[in-house]
């Protein structure tokens, strides 16, 4: 498989909030800023506008979720691009693009993303002392694996 060349050193992070979730994620992003300040971030449309909005941070732009969005992230993911996935999504409430949804998490398993689906999750993996040095995990795209990473890809 040919994954395109990763130029980016920091960690690339992409933050995707379903409309129930959204005070949720911005909430968790704020108190989580100073680490996400040293990240590449990118999101879903409403998501990334709310975040760029209440963190005054540049994060990249994706499509808007049912819109391809979430198509989108799981092309990135596939590709080798993104390091970590943030996605605060509603069980409760029916999406009709939940055929993306599905993707995007099968793909984050299938690639080995870590993928935080609640804020439990997340304060997990950011806080994890292998979360700001993505090269100790990378595989596959000319760094270094060591040993004792437990999701070596």
């Amino acid at each position: 498989m040919t994954q395109l060349p990763k130029t980016d050193v920091r960690p690339v992070v992409a933050l995707v909030a379903h409309d129930r979730r959204k005070d949720e994620m911005v909430e968790w992003a704020l108190f989580n800023r100073g680490t996400l300040s040293r990240c590449s971030l990118y999101a879903t449309r409403t998501t990334g506008h709310t975040l760029r909005e209440a963190m005054q941070a540049d994060v990249h732009l994706l499509l808007s979720g049912p819109l391809g969005g979430d198509a989108q992230l799981g092309s990135l993911i596939a590709e080798g691009r993104i390091d970590a996935v943030f996605f605060f999504w509603d069980p409760l409430t029916p999406q009709p693009h939940d055929v993306d949804v599905k993707a995007l998490l099968r793909l984050a398993v299938l690639y080995d993303v870590p993928i935080a689906c609640n804020r439990s999750s997340a304060d997990h993996i950011i806080s994890s002392p292998l979360f700001t040095v993505p090269e100790q995990y990378r595989k596959d795209r000319g760094h270094a694996t060591p040993d004792y990473a437990p999701w070596a890809r």
